[in-house]
């Protein structure tokens, strides 16, 4: 068949897939007619010099397109770099040999160096459809990669994206393991750290199963979507800076596992380490601090797992460059009090501001963890870390730094509050007992959150708390009355999220 023949002019309906390409076409169109192509079938679309991969969506509706016709989703149109009109040529993809390799994974098999870059680099290049991403994060999920296999992937995943480089010779991070609602440490931590002259120049993910990440908390003081060239102005400006990794390509193959996650509701303990880690080298850093929150409801349970977590860490940190320090800290329950973006930014704010309302929890967390940083950059001797923070935190110059971090970024917006919200009530007086992290996180999700930037949850009752029948246990923030009742729907099935006794 000539080339001729293979071209449809594109017509855009304005469709997202997120990250997965899709091509729509007529059943009778003469392409699919010649070529053969089905539903889902994987093909191969150029225009002149680019092509992708995309996965074929046929239509039975005469009315959206011609038989001239085919249409992209918005991503594959950005990646083609294509306008309506132009011509698209179309053809079979061929096998992807990597994917082999993930079927020996899904038997159990260990997979060789060369097997995971291949597996990385046609992630990168998104040769995989959803489903193949899902069969590769399931045949990885819990304990099946070795130490090996988790060092391979880290390394490839650097090797896929974008590597940053600072003039400084010793540049710093700090990264949570999650888990936990709220303790959204890292804006505090980034602030006192730079303001104490460290090259922090921070690059965080947006949520993945949980209520918030650092990216989504900071969107709503400040634009995080910073190409290169920005954030290596901010960063050459205030020392730091506090961005979405996603739009500068660092390690890429990992930002699309993290969708295919969130969608599956699964963290894969090796691929955590080698997202965590190969994230950090190609952000440029060469010192972090990792902070591993342990309880029943955490992502990390018991003191064993966090030590073996830490041993794992440890040992791909040392094979990859890393100087690494890890602190294990309390998960039983949120740290601050907003679950959610807003609700997590007005804490952070309080706490920068030195507002006496502000979360105690939340404040001394951030110093333990500012104060490790500065004992491993040698600003503050072993031991007098935690008091150095203290210092830049308490006269203002952590806020000034912050403030002036967000306002090199584009803007400093305060915190919203959500147009409804609905108070959660003590069936019973008591003391509160236990939380159970996971179901309250999945209150301020059903809210609305991390997505809704104003939803989330306003919680008021850590461990300890006394409460009497009747008295507000926790808010539940929403920007829907859809959203609201779906939260409240599944919180009133739910018996044990909080344990009052």
């Amino acid at each position: 068949m000539n080339e001729l023949n293979r071209e449809l002019k594109l017509r855009p309906l304005g469709i997202d897939t997120r990250n997965e390409h899709t091509v729509y076409m007529r059943r009778d169109c003469p392409v699919c007619v010649s070529e053969g192509f089905e539903a889902l079938t994987r093909i191969l679309v150029s225009h002149g010099s680019r092509s992708i991969v995309a996965s074929l969506n046929v239509l039975d509706n005469e009315n959206l397109l011609s038989h001239e016709e085919a249409s992209l989703t918005e991503k594959a149109i950005a990646a083609l770099r294509v306008k309506p009109g132009d011509l698209l040529t179309f053809s079979h993809l061929p096998p992807i040999n990597s994917m082999s390799a993930v079927r020996s994974k899904v038997y159990g098999h260990r997979l060789k160096e060369e097997q995971i870059r291949e597996i990385v680099d046609d992630l990168a290049v998104g040769n995989y459809s959803n489903v193949e991403i899902a069969a590769f994060v399931t045949a990885c999920a819990g304990k099946r990669l070795d130490i090996d296999e988790i060092i391979h992937l880290t390394q490839s995943m650097v090797d896929a994206g974008q590597r940053l480089h600072w003039p400084a010779t010793q540049v710093y991070d700090k990264h949570c393991i999650g888990g936990l609602p709220g303790n959204r440490t890292t804006p505090i931590v980034i602030a006192i750290t730079a303001a104490a002259g460290l090259t922090i120049p921070k690059t965080s993910s947006r949520a993945i199963t949980s209520p918030a990440g650092t990216a989504d908390t900071m969107e709503v003081f400040t634009n995080v979507n910073l190409s290169l060239d920005q954030m290596t102005e901010v960063v050459k400006q205030e020392n730091g800076c506090l961005a979405w990794g996603g739009s500068m390509q660092l390690s890429p193959a990992d930002d699309i596992l993290i969708r295919v996650e969130k969608a599956l509701d699964i963290d894969s303990e090796g691929q955590m380490i080698a997202s965590v880690l190969s994230k950090k080298v190609a952000a440029g850093s060469t010192h972090v601090v990792i902070d591993i929150p342990v309880g029943t409801t955490a992502k990390v349970r018991t003191s064993e797992d966090a030590e073996e977590l830490s041993r794992r860490m440890t040992m791909v940190a040392e094979a990859i460059g890393l100087k690494l320090r890890i602190v294990v800290t309390d998960g039983s329950q949120p740290v601050g009090r907003g679950i959610g973006p807003a609700l997590e930014a007005r804490d952070v704010l309080a706490v920068l501001r030195n507002d006496p309302s502000a979360p105690e929890d939340l404040r001394n967390r951030a110093l333990v963890l500012a104060g490790e940083l500065l004992e491993l950059s040698g600003i503050a001797r072993s031991g007098n870390g935690n008091k150095k923070a203290r210092q830049i935190l308490d006269t203002g110059q952590a806020f000034k730094k912050f403030k002036a971090i967000c306002e090199a970024q584009g803007r400093f917006d305060k915190p919203r509050l959500a147009k409804y919200q609905y108070k959660i009530k003590a069936e019973q007086s008591g003391t509160v007992m236990r939380i159970d992290n996971r179901k309250l996180a999945k209150v301020a999700k059903l809210a609305g959150a991390p997505n809704d930037k104003l939803s989330g949850v306003d919680f008021l009752t850590p461990v300890g708390t006394p409460v009497v029948k009747g008295g507000t246990l926790y808010v539940i923030h929403a920007e829907s009355k859809g959203e609201l009742n779906y939260a409240l729907e599944y919180n009133n099935s739910q018996k044990d999220i909080l344990t009052i006794q």
